[in-house]
């Protein structure tokens, strides 16, 4: 039965929104992109993809078993590298220069607009592109290299992922119990799991994919410990892809998302590998057993560094697709009369709804300015390292990019994440179906919260740094840029400007945050008679609550910063781009405002100013709504929603998905003759 839909749905709405925007969403796609050409060129090759019938699924995801998911991911994984080669090689020739630019741009292309049109659970192979050759690049030595980056780069006898988690340790890495004994006599590295909490737990691709691992494992030499070192193992035989001898390896099984990573588990019983096969860029074993330490030890953690910047910018374009979803269902769903006696208005026209969804926009926008920094800075560290006359520099620096990219990827991914579930709410019931999708976007961001270091645990390490900062800001001594503001002891002064005053209070609040932290620690350590590490136990929550504070002010103030940089644009482009993120920053100084005024004294009348300005921020951004998500320049295909296509069907893609249900191709399901009948004839 075919019913006709409300002319005052879908895309009449949607279109009427378009028409109504002062800006164009052309524009802001161009700026978003970073200039035409690289539009055109990503819109491209998504329609390369996009536009093949061999990428389209016969049967919606939502519909396939736990193994079959992870089967089809990994045959519409491998279609999509051979034809992502093709596509390279047809523009760009070979590209066997392997360099860490090149792989954050291919992350970026899996996490991002292609990858998640392909793939809303992801897939397995992401970890060999992200984690493993980007170990390769910055553990290995140019010998190591030779051996191995080529083939790994072409997929020839090697798929890897990177094994470090473990069943009983995860953030903590010096709790890690996987051993590697070196054995002086026949120059080989033996490999042991001693006990079940020393499986490894979790690295993506680890369950069936891979055939190779870099396991981080304890080093012993003639029983002395020298650390946690990176192996280089073979765990499948690369003809037959069985186990190898002494590999206890799986599947951990289905998670709340994520359900095409493959991750696994992986246990090793005297598992020998050549001397060689220890990635000994930074630190050495030579052949009699001598070990020569890394001049930076903190270089071995370089891929967690590397990943953590990534994930900043993979929660960003989470956070994306829910804020598009969502915007564009507020404007087609109908609901409420604001006047009684008018029709049902466009529920975005209701300021709670509003409240719920144009912040999370402009988290989207701000976002990715801390996410562009953020990888700027990664660059210049990593390259300062790779050349002697700026090594030092780059390892005083290497602390900084260390502390940042623990703040940041705990604060985003913890944000994010709750601001999904803010625009799933959003969208009421329908939010709650999985044809939405916001299953799989909240499952990747919820997961992102505690993978690669959990938000805590960073947060604790960020407050180490904050700490160091602080104590060498009353020596007066120079600060990173980052926490320069912590030498800074002046009092909030309220003035005209409304984003400098919240900036500093946010800053303020930091500071004074990390004072107190600083001396509470300090008290229980000499009035408590506690240890330093009993006395950083017991001030935990003071230091988390100080990272965080940074991690937000750092946001705001970046933020800020990045209004400079609009002068080039087009005017009205350039005061939309101001709008969302003076958006942001009130936001987020309205989210930390128990922090804030716990550490400013700051006036009734001034807190109604930055309440005011928020809501005529959202008065002023609601007519431009739809247009910007627009700029976004996310294809349905990656959305993946019916919720949030560009023509505005929702009700009918709703009713198509329904009735694509495979429990809805019979009337009558079989369960009634075995089941249901026998009860109803029994007439309980």
């Amino acid at each position: 039965m075919q019913l006709e839909v409300g002319m005052e749905t879908g895309i009449n709405d949607l279109q009427r929104e378009r028409e109504s925007a002062t800006f164009s969403s052309e524009d802001f796609a161009i700026w978003w992109a970073g200039g035409k050409a690289a539009l055109e060129e990503r819109r491209e090759l998504e329609r390369y993809f996009i536009d093949d019938p061999e990428f389209e699924d016969a049967v919606h995801p939502t519909f396939l078993s736990y193994k079959e998911r992870y089967e089809h991911a990994l045959a519409k994984g491998i279609k999509f590298l051979v034809k992502l080669r093709q596509w390279q090689h047809t523009r760009h020739g070979d590209a066997d220069n392997v360099n860490l630019k090149f792989l954050y741009e291919l992350r970026m292309l899996m996490s991002g607009s292609l990858g998640t049109a392909l793939f809303q659970q992801s897939f397995p192979l992401r970890l060999h592109f992200s984690m493993f050759l980007s170990t390769l690049l910055n553990q290995a030595t140019e010998e190591q290299q030779k051996r191995w980056l080529k083939r790994a780069w072409n997929l020839d006898g090697i798929v890897g992922t990177y094994a470090q988690t473990e069943l009983g340790h995860g953030s903590y890495i010096r709790g890690l119990e996987t051993r590697a004994d070196y054995d002086a006599g026949s120059e080989e590295f033996v490999i042991n799991t001693p006990k079940l909490t020393a499986y490894k737990w979790w690295p993506g691709g680890l369950g069936h994919t891979a055939n190779m691992v870099v396991v981080l494992a304890q080093l012993y030499i003639r029983g002395k410990h020298h650390g946690l070192q990176p192996f280089l193992v073979r765990i499948r035989d690369e003809r037959t892809h069985e186990p190898m001898p002494g590999i206890d390896v799986g599947d951990i099984g289905a998670k709340m998302g994520a359900n095409g990573v493959n991750n696994g588990f992986l246990g090793f019983r005297n598992v020998r590998i050549p001397r060689d096969q220890m990635l000994m860029r930074h630190a050495q074993v030579q052949a009699d057993g001598t070990f020569v330490k890394a001049a930076q030890p903190l270089l071995l953690y370089g891929t967690m560094v590397f990943v953590r910047v990534m994930i900043v910018r993979d929660v960003m374009f989470g956070l994306l697709q829910a804020a598009t979803i969502a915007t564009r269902y507020s404007a087609v769903r109908r609901q409420s009369p604001i006047e009684p006696n008018l029709a049902e208005p466009q529920i975005l026209d209701h300021v709670t709804q509003q409240e719920k969804v144009l912040p999370q926009v402009a988290r989207c926008v701000c976002y990715r300015l801390a996410a562009d920094v953020l990888w700027t800075f990664y660059q210049r560290v990593m390259d300062q390292l790779a050349h002697k006359d700026t090594e030092a520099e780059g390892g005083r620096d290497l602390a900084e990019l260390h502390a940042l990219s623990c703040c940041l990827k705990s604060v985003c991914t913890l944000d994010a994440a709750e601001g999904i579930d803010v625009l799933r709410k959003s969208c009421g019931g329908h939010g709650y179906l999985s044809s939405a999708n916001f299953d799989s976007i909240q499952g990747l961001a919820s997961a992102a919260v505690t993978y690669e270091g959990e938000y805590t645990v960073l947060l604790l390490q960020t407050s180490r740094f904050l700490l160091r900062s602080y104590v060498d800001g009353l020596k007066r001594k120079l600060l990173p840029a980052s926490v320069c503001y912590l030498r800074n002891n002046a009092p909030l002064s309220w003035g005209p400007n409304l984003l400098e005053n919240v900036a500093r209070a946010l800053e303020i609040s930091s500071t004074e945050q990390v004072r107190a932290a600083w001396q509470f620690k300090e008290d229980q350590r000499k009035r408590g008679n506690h240890t330093e590490q009993q006395a950083t136990n017991l001030a935990g929550r003071r230091l988390a609550a100080a990272a965080s504070l940074h991690g937000h002010a750092y946001l705001a103030r970046n933020s800020i910063r990045a209004l400079q940089g609009l002068g080039g644009l087009k005017p009205e482009l350039a005061k939309l781009l101001q709008q969302l993120i003076e958006l942001f920053v009130l936001d987020t100084f309205q989210r930390q405002l128990g922090a804030v005024l716990k550490w400013n004294s700051i006036s009734k009348h001034q807190l109604q100013l930055v309440e005011q300005r928020f809501e005529q921020l959202l008065q002023e951004l609601r007519p431009n709504a739809v247009a910007i998500v627009d700029g976004f320049d996310v294809p349905d295909r990656v959305l993946g929603s019916t919720l949030g296509c560009h023509d505005g069907r929702v009700y009918e893609r709703l009713m198509e998905h329904a009735r694509g249900n495979p429990l809805n191709q019979e009337s009558v399901n079989r369960s009634y003759q075995t089941h249901l009948r026998p009860l109803l004839l029994g007439k309980l």
